[in-house]
């Protein structure tokens, strides 16, 4: 856990910014992606951004966008800013014991993520791809997952809850600067025109991520629709 650390204001005053509330997975990019002149917790336009440089702003976000989506649309106004999204490529479950006679168990997931996965979260912003003072950086990571077993009066449904997430390792990291590079993100064999099902099967995903990915296309400008099978819409790259 990071100790407080202190953000000097307008006017020379100094307040502390606890951050006691932060996730290991948070806490972990932002001491790695942190330079020597950075200011880490840093009030900019009356918001509180993870990491301010002498080029931009920085804000690392390990769940739904649409809970920073007001604050990105302000900041790119004056602003160049590069949001981080971290995807599980591998993760590791690992589940404390139950008593004090049990060890802790530690496996690893068959499910992987690949960049794709970030179609998810991106739905609630797409068009700031286009805008010419924000970035995209997916990172992919190797993390644990933290479960415990649930109170023995909340055991009539699921039983274990997730606690933690815990950072291991980057493993690498893909940029987006333009709605052109979401389309590295598409299977290249991905026939054109292309409709949400050829979509998923090409990326091996569900439909509904596949649907997510072609409106976050659509909007962003990286793709428009050229036309209808049945009621089915069919994309083709903008370009």
């Amino acid at each position: 856990m990071l100790r407080a650390s202190t953000v000097r204001r307008e006017g020379g005053s100094v307040s502390p910014i606890g951050q006691l509330n932060e996730g290991h997975v948070h806490a972990s990019l932002k001491a790695l992606y942190r330079r020597p002149d950075d200011i880490v917790e840093a009030e900019v336009d009356g918001y509180v951004v993870d990491i301010l440089r002498d080029d931009g702003v920085l804000e690392i976000q390990t769940s739904s966008f649409s809970h920073i989506g007001a604050k990105l649309r302000d900041l790119v106004e004056r602003h160049r800013v590069r949001l981080v999204h971290p995807i599980a490529r591998e993760r590791y479950l690992v589940r404390l014991p139950a008593t004090r006679h049990e060890r802790p168990r530690r496996r690893r997931s068959p499910r992987r993520y690949g960049f794709e996965q970030v179609f998810e979260e991106l739905v609630s912003i797409p068009d700031l791809v286009a805008h010419e003072n924000f970035e995209l950086e997916i990172v992919a990571i190797r993390e644990e997952e933290v479960s415990k077993l649930r109170s023995r009066r909340r055991r009539r449904g699921r039983q274990w809850v997730v606690v933690e997430r815990r950072f291991l390792d980057a493993l690498e990291s893909f940029l987006v600067t333009c709605p052109g590079d979401l389309l590295r993100l598409l299977p290249e064999d991905l026939p054109e025109p292309f409709d949400t099902r050829e979509l998923a099967d090409r990326m091996g995903q569900p439909r509904w991520l596949a649907q997510r990915a072609a409106y976050c296309l659509r909007e962003s400008g990286a793709v428009r629709v050229v036309g209808k099978q049945g009621n089915t819409l069919q994309y083709a790259s903008a370009g």
